[in-house]
């Protein structure tokens, strides 16, 4: 699709094992940041799908490790969504030291109601928001492909 954003992370000393490498579901925990990050700059924080009692829960999870990072570390996490319809979202995310690719992986997410079931996320007036943005991302996509 196209959507993505950058987030600029250092990796803190909480964040590493005895050995002084990430913890593995620290990633994880990174990708929410990037979805969060993500949405904050296409002016859709999560607080507003929740205000209108919408809500994405992760029903997929995966990550490749490549090479470790360290304490201190300057990261770039790069974050796309993959895919999104009024049922679910695919996001892709890349981690990145300098050049060097840390991790990547991909979270699936289903639109939920405040009851925790299944919702067609065009019943709610975000949507109307979302796709707009969605749209014209293809559209700009589209065009600079010639």
């Amino acid at each position: 699709m196209g959507l993505s954003s950058k987030t600029h992370l250092r990796v803190r000393y909480s964040e590493t094992d005895k050995m002084g490498i990430v913890y593995h579901a620290n990633f994880l925990v990174w990708f929410e940041v990037g979805r969060s990050e993500l949405f904050r700059e296409l002016e859709l924080p999560y607080t507003e799908f929740e205000e209108q009692g919408l809500g994405l829960a992760v029903i997929e999870a995966n990550c490749r490790y490549r090479k470790p990072a360290h304490y201190d570390d300057e990261l770039v996490l790069v974050t796309e969504v993959d895919q999104m319809s009024s049922r679910s979202a695919r996001f892709c995310y890349h981690v990145y030291r300098e050049e060097t690719l840390l991790a990547e992986g991909k979270t699936v997410h289903a639109f939920i109601n405040t009851e925790g079931r299944s919702a067609d996320a065009r019943r709610y007036a975000i949507w109307t928001r979302l796709q707009g943005i969605i749209e014209k991302n293809k559209d700009a996509k589209h065009l600079s492909k010639g």
